[in-house]
């Protein structure tokens, strides 16, 4: 049986909500009244719960329809990581595609040569340890808000991925125990300002990950988070985001590079991952660097990895 938690507005407050199907039923219906942080900081105790309240049929036909709800982010993170560069497909769609995203020893490299040269890093890179950035919690926005397009960014940007939501305090934990401090998985869209990535002013010392991914809307997530137990193979889930309309990512999990376990075991050797702490794993081919395609004022994007969800997101243009 598979189901998730979401948070909604209903009557007026945000609840917790267990979600099975297109249907919802409040978490208030069995007497839990916390919000999703405090679940997951009791994660163990909560979780052993959710498949008993997931099989009442009667709380889900008295609940309400999904589509039809006001649904929120889940919550807000209290860290986000990002690993970067994690699809091989992926990277070299950007850089072949987009000249912004090419360091200078990339300047005058014949095409061929050059994707020959960046196959040949991503191969090199498969083996070495992930390479994590930060985005800020103040990104975060639910799966139908609105993205705002900063008005100073030429070349916004989409990055469909698979988030895993920490459910236990980890640090210094090994690859064949990371999955045991997973609460969940969820859709994120780590949205990027993508000519902000490598600067090329006097000051620039490396990628700038603050100007290039942290602008206030720039990561829509949910719209609910399903419990590690209900996906059998997170290395089999397809992902897919259109614009418009338009397919552009249209890919699976199975491309990635530095796996989940090894993305957890890295973090956890640098830092302290606590309960609710979001890792955004990496966006597979597919990314509008790929076709020279920008997000403009009105676009509407769509993004779902099967069996977590949907999210439609809005564009808007920031008023300077």
């Amino acid at each position: 049986m598979t189901y998730g938690l979401a948070t909604i507005s209903l009557n007026d407050t945000e609840q917790v909500v267990l979600v099975s199907g297109e249907r919802f039923a409040p978490l208030s219906r069995w007497g839990e009244e916390r919000d999703l942080p405090a679940l997951l900081s009791d994660w163990q105790a909560v979780s052993a719960q959710l498949g008993a309240w997931a099989a009442d049929d009667g709380a889900f036909a008295a609940g309400g329809d999904l589509a039809a709800a006001d649904v929120r982010m889940p919550y807000r993170p209290g860290q986000v990581f990002c690993t970067g560069a994690n699809y091989k497909k992926h990277v070299v769609g950007l850089i072949m595609g987009d000249p912004s995203m090419r360091t200078s020893e990339h300047d005058d490299v014949d095409p061929a040569e050059l994707k020959v040269r960046v196959e040949a890093m991503m191969d090199a890179r498969a083996k070495a340890l992930p390479f994590a950035f930060l985005k800020l919690p103040a990104c975060v926005i639910g799966p139908r808000d609105e993205v705002i397009l900063p008005y100073d960014v030429e070349k916004p940007d989409w990055e469909l991925e698979l988030g895993v939501v920490i459910g236990r305090r980890a640090h210094r934990v090994s690859e064949a125990e990371a999955m045991e401090f997973v609460a969940g998985f969820a859709v994120v869209n780590d949205v990027t300002a993508r000519e902000l990535i490598f600067r090329r002013d006097g000051s620039a010392i490396g990628a700038d990950w603050l100007s290039g991914k942290s602008f206030p809307t720039f990561l829509p997530f949910g719209p609910m988070i399903v419990p590690r137990n209900c996906v059998a193979d997170p290395y089999d889930l397809a992902m897919k985001l259109s614009v418009n309309g338009k397919v552009y990512q249209d890919e699976t999990t199975a491309d990635m590079m530095a796996s989940i376990e090894r993305q957890i075991a890295y973090l956890s050797s640098r830092v302290v991952l606590e309960p609710g702490d979001l890792i955004c794993t990496g966006s597979p081919y597919g990314n509008g660097s790929a076709f020279g395609v920008f997000l403009k004022p009105g676009d509407v994007m769509e993004a779902t990895i099967s069996g977590l969800g949907t999210q439609r997101n809005v564009c808007v243009a920031e008023k300077p």
